[in-house]
């Protein structure tokens, strides 16, 4: 009797919230949807109209604030429908963080609409909540690639992505706090209270929930007050790394300096903050993203 192998073929599919830069992305093969991103009545796709720079700019100069739009079941449709089309046996779907936003649910709804577009399809999705935004969970996404393009296992690669999940944290150092304001992540008070006497929030994102952890007045304070605090809650985590992301502000530099010497090496990365992320953080934001201690 012959025996013949199914060989898997495997897709990885994001959006533009993961903050890969396009190279990696290339490199590992993994597909970005983008984000429609309204700033002052113009419509903007992310990755595709303008530069994270530019967008800053953008940001800085608008009048209003930016609002982003999901992406929706049909889209998400379409792409599974041209995997099926091509022959892929799976694909590991990695959205946007489920608590703040649609684009989850509305992967879940595609779902149901591939079985009526392709009835006798057989494409496995592996529908995965980071709980988390950016390189947070992008980077991981890069390593899962690369562990696949190596013959891991799909569901060995799953399990040490969640898990890795289960511990990231971020701790955000915005120096401007007008979105900050209008997305909701502070009050209209402390944002008032913050412009008028130059009190900067420090801010952890923990599980898609942002809380307050510390103010400082004075902008030179923000940075050890965010390695301060990185080391209180993971100063004694054995398999801690960190990740530093930014706004093209100088004080990007700063963070990254006083990191390396307070924990005794390198970032994994140093990345922008791309459209979607920065739209609730504002243009003058600096986070330290590392691993903690695993929740729950």
């Amino acid at each position: 009797m012959e025996m013949r192998e199914i060989m898997s073929k495997i897709a990885i599919l994001t959006d533009s919230s993961c903050d890969i830069p396009q190279e990696m992305a290339e490199k590992y093969g993994i597909d970005i949807m983008s984000f429609h991103i309204l700033l002052d009545d113009v419509d903007y796709v992310e990755r595709v109209d303008c530069t994270n720079t530019e967008f800053y700019d953008k940001m800085r100069a608008a009048k209003g604030v930016p609002s982003t739009a999901a992406i929706t079941p049909i889209q998400f449709c379409e792409k599974y429908c041209q995997y099926v089309d091509e022959g892929y046996t799976d694909v590991i779907h990695v959205p946007i963080n489920k608590s703040g936003s649609s684009t989850y649910n509305n992967a879940l709804m595609a779902q149901g609409m591939l079985r009526e577009e392709r009835p006798e399809h057989h494409l496995n999705i592996h529908l995965l909540d980071p709980h988390t935004y950016s390189m947070v969970f992008g980077w991981y996404l890069c390593e899962m690639a690369r562990k696949l393009q190596n013959g891991a296992e799909i569901r060995h690669v799953i399990h040490e992505f969640e898990r890795k999940m289960n511990c990231m944290e971020i701790v955000l150092g915005p120096y401007s706090l007008k979105q900050m304001k209008k997305s909701g992540r502070i009050s209209a008070a402390a944002a008032v209270m913050g412009e008028l006497m130059g009190i900067r929030p420090i801010i952890t994102l923990i599980d898609g929930k942002t809380k307050v952890e510390a103010k400082v007045r004075g902008d030179e304070k923000v940075v050890p007050a965010m390695v301060d605090l990185c080391q209180k809650r993971a100063g004694d985590v054995e398999d801690f790394e960190y990740m530093i992301g930014h706004t093209n502000i100088p004080q990007a530099e700063d963070l990254e300096k006083a990191c390396r010497k307070a924990f005794g090496k390198p970032p994994l990365a140093v990345f922008e903050l791309g459209g979607v992320v920065s739209a609730n953080t504002g243009p003058d934001t600096v986070a330290l993203t590392y691993t903690g201690h695993p929740r729950g």
